[in-house]
């Protein structure tokens, strides 16, 4: 019995890993569609001959025959619907609506996903321009060149002051002021007063945008602008008919001229002369062509403008329908106090930042009131002047809300001079650190028409120090706000509680329900 010799057994050989040009050759099926869509597109296709006859002899000219290896689509099992096409991805749903109707309901949707839906399309990013109305321009090229206008054409609130210096955005040293902010290169002057000049583009440049921007916008009602000149502050006047409020930066009596075209300005920004940035003159010229000009004016603002008697006197005869004025770090000649006394329908006067009022006012007799004014505020002012003080007062006789805050001078002899205005209904002191209890008890007590008080961070205000009289006054208070200091925290309504010696244990116990 014969047997087959046994083969030894090899071990098998590693399995190789497919390739990539194997697994593309065998696996095709992905590819299908591709193949299919490539006949559509060849059987759909016109066959243009590639030669012609000059005389355009077509007619002998034959299409050339399908051939029979080719299934024709209607035939195929897999295809049998010849008029069968695959879904476009880009397929819009909303693309059968008007563009009105697509405003309509974009404009629905909250101001926080405006930037989100302007990323859909390029049809909802014009879209979502026509919807934007304010803009800050941090560029000014992004004006010169014509997108602002194309992108936002709605627009009605432009500010510009930021885009008007050609420093560099990536700087990380940044200048501001309580006016405007700018960035600063790493070589920039060491004079200050020429800073902000040395940066300003041109004013032909400056007025060439100013002219785009109001060709393109003409519905703008607020404009915000530095170192303009009167030609470009015309093509706003004569473009946007309906501009009603203007800020204009670096202004001076020149450019006032074409303020006056702007008929109907009713808000106005006037900033001459800034400390350490740049300087211009607003004189009694410019205020006397502003007046002529602008008559309907309601609110006024003059930063660091010049001026005197004659020129407050011919905003005041001029300007019938101004019913707010603020004066901001003034350099008025002395006497022009007694201009105010012609803005009869005045109702709000603001002093900010003014380190003198008016050193030499006049003869009281000249001084005269504002028969219309209702509030009287003073911030940050310099109030060391007793003459000065004493005239404003009796300017602002006819006053009922009286806020002083953060006044550097104002002690118990200069607060007593606010006794002429015996109409005051309220009264605000904060920051006023020179005032004392007495102080503040002598003069509320004349105001018999006195409803409301606030008085907070005036730290030699004592609780301690408040008598019965007051604490009588404080019980009748339609509104009480009480914090002299940090520590004094005392409720508004304070109806059948008699102050004495025991005034400051009442405060301790209170305070644990407060917190």
């Amino acid at each position: 019995m014969s047997f087959a010799p046994e083969k030894p057994e090899n071990p098998s050989p590693k399995k190789r890993p497919p390739s990539w040009s194997d697994l593309w050759l065998k696996n095709t099926k992905p590819l299908k569609h591709v193949i299919f869509t490539m006949q559509l597109q060849s059987l759909s296709s016109p066959i243009t001959p590639t030669t012609k006859n000059k005389n355009n002899n077509n007619k002998n000219t034959k299409s050339p025959k399908m051939p029979k290896t080719q299934i024709p689509i209607s035939n195929s099992p897999k295809f049998p619907n010849p008029s069968f096409s695959y879904p476009r991805s880009e397929s819009d749903p909303t693309r059968k609506l008007s563009d009105q109707t697509l405003l309509q309901i974009l404009s629905k949707l909250p101001d926080s996903n405006h930037n989100s839906i302007s990323l859909v399309c390029k049809r909802w990013l014009n879209l979502q321009g026509r919807l934007v109305r304010t803009l800050k321009l941090l560029s000014w090229h992004f004006l010169e060149s014509g997108r602002l206008v194309f992108r936002f054409p709605n627009l009605t609130h432009v500010d510009l002051v930021s885009g008007c210096f050609f420093s560099p955005r990536n700087s990380g040293i940044l200048l501001t002021n309580r006016v405007f902010s700018m960035h600063l290169g790493s070589g920039f002057s060491t004079k200050w007063n020429e800073l902000c000049e040395d940066s300003l583009f041109p004013v032909e440049v400056i007025d060439r945008g100013l002219k785009m921007l109001a060709c393109g916008c003409p519905n703008l009602r607020k404009v915000s602008v530095i170192g303009a000149s009167e030609l470009g502050v015309l093509s706003l006047a004569e473009e946007c008919m309906t501009l009603q409020e203007l800020e204009l930066h670096m202004c001076n009596d020149d450019v006032l001229r074409g303020i006056a075209a702007c008929t109907n300005l009713q808000v106005l920004r006037l900033v001459g002369n800034v400390d350490g940035f740049y300087g211009s003159l607003v004189s009694d010229i410019g205020l006397t062509i502003l007046a002529q000009g602008c008559k309907r004016l309601v609110k006024l603002e003059l930063y660091g403008c010049e001026g005197s008697f004659d020129g407050i006197k011919a905003i005041g005869q001029c300007c019938q329908m101004l019913e707010e004025l603020s004066i901001c770090d003034h350099r008025m000649d002395d006497g022009w106090l007694a201009g105010l006394s012609y803005c009869e329908n005045l109702k709000t006067l603001r002093f900010q930042s003014c380190k003198r009022i008016d050193p030499s006012p006049g003869p009281e007799d000249f001084l005269g009131c504002c028969p219309a004014l209702e509030r009287l505020h003073l911030h940050k002012c310099h109030l060391r002047d007793k003459k000065s003080v004493e005239a404003m007062f009796m300017v602002c006789g006819a006053v009922r809300e009286m806020v002083l805050q953060d006044c550097w001078g104002l002690d118990n002899d200069m607060f007593s001079l606010a006794s002429c205005c015996r109409r005051v209904e309220f009264l605000s002191l904060e920051g006023c650190s020179l005032l004392t209890t007495e102080g503040l008890e002598s003069v509320i007590l004349s105001w018999k028409e006195l409803e409301s008080l606030r008085v907070e961070s005036c730290k030699n205000i004592k609780d301690s120090e408040i008598s019965p009289s007051l604490s009588t006054l404080f019980s009748v208070f339609k509104e009480l706000q009480w914090r002299p200091d940090t520590k004094s925290l005392r409720p508004s309504s304070v109806l059948g509680i008699v102050m004495g010696k025991k005034g400051g244990k009442f405060f301790k116990r209170e305070r644990l329900f407060v917190h």
